[in-house]
C-alpha cells in the first residue's frame, strides 16, 4: 500500500506563507476622524436648526405670553390653506426662470466648451463676474434697468412688445416693474451662472472625437447635437436645473424689489411671518411645507431624468 506524498506548497521553494496582520484600530478610525468635522458641521448648522424649526411649527402662543409645544399640527393645514397661491406662484416663477436659464445658458456653455478657444477663461470670468457684487445690488440694478422712463421700456413700447405681454398678463399697461415679467427677469439673471457652470463642466467632459465620428458617419449637426451632445450633457442639465430651481423657489428679494403685492412669493410670506407678524409657528410650518414640496419634486425629477451620476 502506497501513500501519496503531500502536495508541495504554492510558490517558489523555501517561500514562507505571508502572515495576515490586522490593521491597527487607530488606522481604521482615521477615515471617521476625517469625517468628524463635516458631521459636526451638519449637526450644528443643519440638523439642530431643523429640529428646532420642527418644534417651533407645532407650538402655540404669542410673543408676549411665550410659545409652548402643544403638538398643534393644524398649523400646517391652516398655513397651506391660506397661502397656497403664493406656493403656486413661487413654483411657477421658479419654473419659468429655470427654463429661461436653460435656454440662455446652454448655448453659452456650449460656446465656452467647444468654440471659445483661448478666450475660454475670459468668458468664464464674465459669467461668474456678477458673483463679485452683492445679490441685493444686482437686483436693485434691474430696478433701474426696468424703470418706467428707462430706455428698455421705451424700446419695448416702440416695438409694441408690451402690448403683447400685457395681453398675456405678464405686464401691466406700458410698464414692466411690479409685474410678473420683472420678477422672472430678476430670477433669471441672478441664477443664470448656476445653470451655466454645471452645463460647461458636463460639456467639457465630452470627447470631441465623438463629434468627428458623427461627422464621418454623415450625421447632420442637428442630429449630432440631438443624439450625442445633449444626451451626454444630461448630468449638467439636471444639476443646473436643480441649482437654479431650488433657490429660485425660495427667493424673496426679487419679488420684494421688482414686484408688487400681487407678485409675492412664499419666501416673502415666510420673511414677513418671521420678522413682521412674529408668527413663528406659521412661518416654521410654511418653511417645512416648502422644503417637503421641493424635496418631493427634486426626487421625482432626478428619477425621471435617468442620469446615473446624480441618482
Amino acid at each position: 500500500m502506497t501513500t501519496s506524498a503531500p502536495a508541495p506548497p504554492d510558490g517558489p521553494a523555501g517561500a514562507e506563507t505571508p502572515v495576515l496582520r490586522k490593521t491597527p484600530v487607530r488606522k481604521r478610525l482615521v477615515p471617521y476622524w476625517l469625517l468628524l468635522p463635516g458631521i459636526l458641521w451638519l449637526l450644528v448648522f443643519f440638523a439642530a436648526p431643523l429640529v428646532y424649526q420642527a418644534s417651533t411649527s407645532i407650538q402655540t402662543g404669542s410673543l408676549e405670553e411665550g410659545f409652548k409645544v402643544t403638538w398643534h399640527f393644524a398649523t400646517y393645514w391652516d398655513a397651506l390653506g391660506e397661502y397656497w397661491p403664493q406656493f403656486v406662484r413661487s413654483m411657477a416663477y421658479a419654473g419659468v426662470a429655470t427654463v429661461l436659464c436653460l435656454v440662455l445658458g446652454y448655448p453659452l456653455a456650449y460656446l465656452i466648451a467647444f468654440k471659445a478657444g483661448r478666450w475660454r477663461n475670459v468668458v468664464m470670468i464674465l459669467v461668474i463676474a456678477p458673483f463679485f457684487t452683492s445679490f441685493l445690488i444686482r437686483t436693485l440694478a434691474w430696478k433701474t434697468i426696468l424703470a418706467d422712463g428707462g430706455p428698455v421700456v421705451g424700446v419695448l413700447n416702440s416695438l409694441h412688445v408690451l402690448d403683447v405681454t400685457s395681453w398675456l398678463g405678464v405686464t401691466e399697461g406700458h410698464r414692466v416693474l411690479a409685474t410678473p415679467l420683472a420678477v422672472v427677469c430678476g430670477l433669471t439673471y441672478n441664477f443664470l451662472p448656476f445653470m451655466v457652470l454645471p452645463l460647461y463642466t458636463s460639456l467639457e467632459r465630452i470627447d470631441p472625437r465623438l463629434h468627428e465620428a458623427a461627422g464621418d458617419l454623415y450625421a447632420r449637426p442637428s442630429t449630432t447635437f440631438r443624439r450625442v451632445t445633449f444626451p451626454l450633457s444630461m448630468p449638467g442639465v439636471v444639476a443646473g436645473t436643480l441649482l437654479t430651481f431650488i433657490p429660485a423657489a425660495g427667493d424673496y428679494i426679487n419679488a420684494e424689489l421688482l414686484g408688487s403685492t400681487d407678485q409675492k412669493m412664499i419666501g416673502n410670506v415666510i420673511q414677513s411671518q418671521f420678522l413682521r407678524v412674529l408668527d413663528y409657528p406659521t412661518a416654521a410650518a410654511l418653511s417645512f411645507i416648502l422644503m417637503a414640496a421641493i424635496l418631493a419634486m427634486v426626487t421625482l425629477y432626478i428619477r425621471k431624468s435617468g442620469t446615473e451620476d446624480l441618482v
